[in-house]
């Protein structure tokens, strides 16, 4: 039984297949999805229909992500349309719609059940927290805000009181390397850019990580830790 994450996805469905391959995950693993299916990326749409077969075949516990919630409120006319594409969603409505448009009916209802009612907030687990922007370190998680657990930006956040490890996504470490302090870790590492998409084993302490371009590499804890630029 293993417990898998995977940081930001962002519509890149291509290096989300092979990065499911390579982790296989289980009937008897909890593989936790760290939000932002949507926008940026090619295939929104796509990335949801696998997390949606993911639900059959493992213990799936899927995070909210920022842009889950930007493209509930440019549904809901909270944020103007053309606002929302321009932070990403013109590619989520191109997989959609096949075209830039409003057509929010395009969606499939399975698609708004998933995104509105079953992505959490955040998940814990004996020795882990996991939460799409991170928490506010000096709270309990069910005191927690937005502000935090989605838009707080990396350099923002510090170790949990509890003294689990804080695994988050959400600031895209375009080095490609994933991001670590002390108590934190960072695997958003610009997956629909010229990064990659980062998996991580939490017992394995590995990071699997594939590209859109058709490229794996696998990364040591040490590794990575080795690669971290020096911090004031």
């Amino acid at each position: 039984m293993r417990t898998l994450v995977i940081g930001d996805i962002h519509g890149c469905s291509t290096a989300l297949d092979a990065l499911l391959e390579r982790l296989a995950p289980g009937p008897d693993d909890t593989l936790v999805t760290l939000g932002d299916y949507v926008d940026r990326g090619p295939d929104s749409r796509g990335v949801i229909e696998r997390l949606l077969q993911l639900e059959k075949s493992t213990q799936l516990v899927p995070i909210l992500g920022n842009h889950e919630i930007l493209m509930i409120d440019a549904c809901e006319h909270q944020i103007d349309f053309e606002a929302w594409c321009a932070i990403g969603g013109r590619t989520t409505m191109e997989s959609y719609a096949g075209a830039v448009r409003p057509d929010w009916g395009s969606v499939p209802a399975a698609h708004w059940e998933f995104i509105e009612k079953r992505c959490r907030r955040w998940f814990e687990s004996d020795t882990h927290i996991f939460a799409h922007a991170g928490v506010n370190a000096a709270l309990p998680l069910a005191d927690q805000g937005d502000d935090w657990l989605f838009w707080r930006r990396f350099d923002d956040v510090h170790a949990h009181f509890s003294g689990k490890t804080v695994i988050c996504g959400h600031t895209a470490q375009k080095s490609g390397i994933p991001g670590i302090k002390p108590g934190i870790i960072c695997i958003d590492t610009w997956a629909y850019g010229e990064g990659w998409l980062t998996g991580f084993d939490t017992a394995a302490q590995i990071f699997i990580q594939t590209s859109q371009r058709g490229e794996l590499r696998t990364l040591s804890l040490a590794e990575v830790l080795a690669a971290q630029p020096a911090r004031d």
